[in-house]
């Protein structure tokens, strides 16, 4: 399984090969340095460890990183800010070594992780899509949850109850989005339609699970 992580620039147009116009998400992939790697006889299972982004350096040029975190990188490799596993890497890579964005140049289609854009404290209208009361005069029944049970009996609040509550900011993976264009010059990915997460978040990049046959449209 293939995959990166990478930063959200922004929304764009693009217009294919036939001339349609296509809204995609602009993503930007830094070379992710092979960090670690897990194997069968130590760890129970396979999987490559990637990072990115340095941290800041103090006045004698060592990363601000605690001796905890650093022990995890081998000797000779930078801490990096944003670490990830990506199980049954396909690529033969060693540690030391940077995956670039080429290893999708023959990918269609990805899943995308993020954590979603937050939206705050919101009511049942705007987080469940109530319908809500009635809008004219004399009513006092507009936006609220209505009743949600508490009589003598049960005398309480079922749990997974659809109430008002903090709204987005949870981790979100879109399966088989469209990979359009893979631009190796300025290490860039054009994926069809939206992604989720806020601008410059950090994005995770993985060759769709379900869509991987060249075939599919």
């Amino acid at each position: 399984m293939l995959g990166l992580m990478a930063r959200k620039v922004g929304m764009m147009q693009f217009f294919t090969e036939e001339g349609n116009l296509v809204p995609v998400t602009v993503l930007s992939v830094e070379p992710n340095l092979v960090v670690s790697k897990r194997v069968e006889e130590k760890n129970g299972y396979s999987a490559l460890v990637l990072g990115i982004d340095d941290f800041r350096k103090d006045k004698t040029g060592k990363p601000r990183v605690s001796k905890l975190y650093a022990g995890q990188f081998a000797e000779g490799i930078t801490p990096k800010r944003e670490i990830h596993e990506f199980r049954d890497f396909e690529k033969d890579v060693q540690v030391g070594e940077s995956v670039g964005i080429e290893i999708f140049e023959d990918v269609r289609y990805v899943d995308v992780t993020a954590v979603s854009k937050g939206k705050g404290f919101q009511g049942v209208m705007k987080r469940w899509g109530f319908g809500g009361g009635r809008g004219t005069h004399g009513s006092k029944f507009h936006r609220e949850p209505g009743s949600t049970g508490q009589s003598t009996y049960p005398h309480k609040t079922f749990k997974n109850v659809k109430l008002p509550g903090r709204m987005g900011r949870e981790r979100v993976t879109t399966l088989s989005q469209r990979l359009m264009k893979v631009d190796t010059e300025h290490k860039q990915l054009l994926i069809q339609g939206s992604v989720p997460g806020v601008k410059e978040g950090l994005v995770l990049v993985r060759e769709a699970v379900k869509k991987r046959s060249p075939g599919l449209v």
